[in-house]
């Protein structure tokens, strides 16, 4: 299986001097299987667009949004011109080794995996938990084993295109800029039975965070608190499960007052929450106890 290869930029210039010269190494190594190279750049100012169109690699494709639309949008606009079967995401910061596609390109041939996590140097698969009435997520311990994951990362993970299209790939209308994105497509397609896994024989280097430094530090932890709440209410269809939500945001809201500010950036989109939710509901095939059982529930 082929893959499309989709890296969004937004002034990263020095991020790709890095980086793409590693990419176009990968691409010589046939069985990477690598057939195009798509970077989506979000209205960057800098140098990023005549530096990549200076390569003048026929391999490597760009397209041009006039203006920073956020990282959902970037993606989805790549996703929609690619040609593959796979689709591989990678941050601007995100630096391949010479064989990072052989081995996790070889699980699609079992038909239910969705996704494949690569290994970032120095982090294992992604591992969560269900606490207090609110999912949150981290990285595992490093190891050498392959093996499920709790989600698969937007910036270094590879993705069946055509269960991406069925899910409807990320969520712009509900979490746009960024931020939960990956997580919300990935638990969406193990509610459906599909499969995630993490390789550690794709090794990556991942500088994490180097685009979203460049924005206030403040509004970035607001809009990550606020899509977590969006994703919790779009994907808990659990009655139990929600009702300890209810009970853990009632706890959270009495010992930190300010933190009404952010269910009421959430509630502005109660209403395409509730319709996304009934779509949850009805396409469900996993019930959320069972897919959180497999990690830390409580």
């Amino acid at each position: 299986m082929k893959v499309s290869v989709i890296i969004p930029n937004w002034n990263g210039e020095s991020l790709l001097k890095i980086n793409i010269p590693y990419l176009l190494e990968a691409v010589k190594i046939q069985k990477n299987s690598i057939a195009e190279i798509i970077v989506v750049d979000n209205g960057s100012r800098d140098g990023s667009v005549t530096y990549l169109e200076g390569l003048g690699n026929p391999v490597l494709k760009i397209v041009k949004i006039q203006k920073n639309l956020g990282f959902l949008v970037a993606v989805n606009r790549g996703v929609k011109v690619s040609k593959e079967d796979l689709i591989c995401l990678l941050n601007n910061d995100v630096r391949v080794t010479n064989n990072f596609l052989v081995k996790p390109t070889k699980h699609f041939k079992e038909r239910n995996v969705f996704g494949v996590g690569l290994h970032e140097k120095g982090e294992g698969p992604s591992i969560g938990y269900f606490k207090q009435g609110f999912i949150d997520i981290a990285r595992g311990v490093e190891n050498n084993k392959l093996q499920n994951t709790f989600w698969v990362s937007g910036g270094s993970g590879i993705f069946r295109k055509s269960f991406w299209q069925k899910l409807g790939g990320f969520d712009e209308s509900l979490l746009a800029p960024f931020y939960w994105e990956d997580f919300d497509i990935s638990y969406r397609a193990m509610k459906r039975g599909y499969k995630l896994l993490w390789e550690p024989d794709s090794l990556v280097y991942h500088e994490h965070e180097s685009t979203s430094k460049l924005l206030n530090k403040s509004y970035t932890n607001f809009t990550k608190e606020r899509n977590q709440l969006l994703v919790i209410w779009k994907n808990i269809t659990s009655r139990y499960l929600f009702r300890q939500h209810v009970f853990g945001l009632i706890k959270r809201t009495l010992m930190h007052p300010g933190y009404i500010r952010i269910i009421f950036a959430a509630m502005i989109k109660l209403t395409l929450i509730i319709n996304k939710r009934r779509i949850e509901v009805k396409e469900s095939r996993v019930a959320d106890e069972e897919i959180l059982s497999k990690w830390t529930y409580q």
